[in-house]
């Protein structure tokens, strides 16, 4: 069984954020939704990077950590993840 497995749809929310976490370790590229505004994360060089859906607001992050302090519509990432409406996501 690969480990890259696109989810489906009803099973995609984050339930934790450790859940969240362990998905962009591992490479996961999550896509979501918050406040009718899109976000994606991607691995990038060392770390990630985390930017709205037309690229604006980009932010490279060292670790997981720093991507969950991102400010997403108005509300920390870490505050609304297991909140947000995950579009698309591997792992």
């Amino acid at each position: 069984m690969s480990d890259s497995i696109v989810l489906l749809p009803g099973s995609t929310n984050f339930e934790s954020i450790s859940e969240f976490k362990d998905c962009i370790i591992r490479g996961g590229e999550p896509v979501f939704a918050w406040k009718g505004v899109c976000y994606g994360v991607c691995f990038h060089g060392e770390g990630y990077c985390i930017a709205h859906e037309d690229g604006k607001g980009e932010q490279l992050c060292k670790t997981p950590d720093e991507v969950l302090e991102y400010i997403v519509s108005g509300d920390r990432l870490r505050d609304v993840i297991t909140k947000v409406s995950v579009i698309s996501r591997m792992l």
